[in-house]
């Protein structure tokens, strides 16, 4: 994939919590979604993805780095500097994601998608 999980830091505290990606070729970030799930008694990925943060509409390039924290703030997009982008995001929970130690980061690159409205 294009965009990959580097670290998860501060689990279990919501006012501290964020997950760092790499961006390893240049694409669009809307082509991406983090969600945490769980692990099976066997040690596979299980199936009960909870909560999702589908990443905004930017364009990354190689070597670009993007902070993902759980708490409410503004997004800040800086200009690029030698090195890259530094993408800060926020999430706008109140509660932890990352909140036990079983829990697992599971990044989608979603290439097309289609929805209707209820």
């Amino acid at each position: 994939m294009k965009v990959s999980i580097r670290s998860i830091h501060n689990h279990g505290d919501a006012k501290e919590e964020y997950v760092v990606l790499d961006v390893n070729e240049d694409c669009k970030l809307q082509y991406y979604m983090l969600q945490d799930t769980t692990y099976t008694n066997n040690g596979n990925i299980s199936s009960k993805l909870r909560h999702s943060y589908w990443l905004p509409s930017y364009d990354a390039k190689k070597g670009d780095e993007i902070i993902i924290n759980t708490r409410s703030g503004k997004n800040l997009i800086p200009v690029r500097e030698k090195g890259g982008k530094k993408f800060t995001f926020y999430w706008g929970l109140n509660s932890a994601v990352w909140n036990d130690e079983g829990d697992c980061a599971v990044l989608f690159e979603i290439n097309t998608w289609k929805s209707k409205g209820v």
